[in-house]
């Protein structure tokens, strides 16, 4: 493994014609990828994924613009699939306040499933795949996020995860990396300038690199479908906006993806 892509949807629809060329590509340059679920049926195409292939992973969850799908049986559904050996994560979970349709009570359903995601995630003790998107001009959904993880730390000290596709300030990644938790960034990188100062603040083993794909293609495919062969301009541009030396950032961040993820 050279590079990880530690949050990608290959197992969506828009790979149907070309996902074992593309999967056969990753290998090939050394990419291994995180296949995300996003509902129950998409975390179980994630995990049939993972199964075939040496080199994908899966994670299980319930996207938290889906929680009110949440149902009583889910909790047993998403454990089933949680114990499978190439489930290294549980998500993508939640809190989203970005839609300002969101009612209070939508945000409250939102709170009560991702307590179940934490609940999960320490069960199997695996780490959380946590999907955070605020309110514009604000930090809320991931100022409420971590409340609820630092309270859950009390009563699950082995407690831990990744905040996926990372857009919070310097407040609010030292909180994660106080909790131990690593953000992953995106190809955002690669054409916006408005990361860069957190991107150098949080100490380099508490990075990971992502796609999101098939969303956020890179600046030199921006406008197209995006795909974990985009992870090598992440990770350079990491080391770009860092001053580092690229091989050292493309080892550590292969490194803590292997911690994080018990790989």
């Amino acid at each position: 493994m050279r590079y990880f892509d530690a949050h990608c949807h290959i197992q969506f629809d828009t790979y149907d014609e070309d996902r074992d060329a593309l999967i056969a590509q990753m290998k090939e340059e050394g990419i291994h990828g995180l296949v995300v679920g996003v509902d129950y049926e998409s975390s179980k195409k994630a995990v049939a994924l993972a199964q075939k292939h040496e080199h994908l992973y899966a994670s299980v969850g319930l996207h938290p613009n889906s929680a009110a799908d949440w149902k009583y049986s889910d909790a047993s559904l998403y454990l089933n699939l949680a114990e499978d050996g190439k489930v290294v994560a549980i998500g993508e979970c939640g809190l989203d306040y970005f839609r300002p349709e969101n009612p209070d009570a939508a945000k409250q359903k939102q709170r009560e499933v991702f307590q179940r995601h934490i609940e999960l995630a320490a069960k199997v003790n695996k780490p959380l795949m946590i999907h955070a998107r605020p309110s514009k001009g604000t930090v809320d959904a991931y100022e409420e996020a971590l409340t609820m993880l630092e309270s859950a730390r009390n009563e699950y000290p082995n407690l831990r995860g990744n905040f996926h596709f990372f857009v919070g300030n310097t407040e609010i990644a030292r909180r994660a990396v106080v909790l131990d938790f690593t953000l992953s960034y995106t190809a955002v990188l690669t054409f916006a300038r408005d990361y860069d100062e957190i991107v150098r603040s949080i100490p380099l083993t508490h990075i990971l690199s992502e796609t999101d794909s098939p969303f956020v293609a890179p600046a030199s495919r921006r406008g197209q479908r995006n795909d974990p062969l985009s992870v090598p301009e992440i990770v350079k541009k990491i080391a770009e906006i860092r001053g580092e030396d690229g091989e050292t950032v493309r080892s550590t961040l292969s490194a803590n993806a292997c911690r994080v993820f018990k790989l």
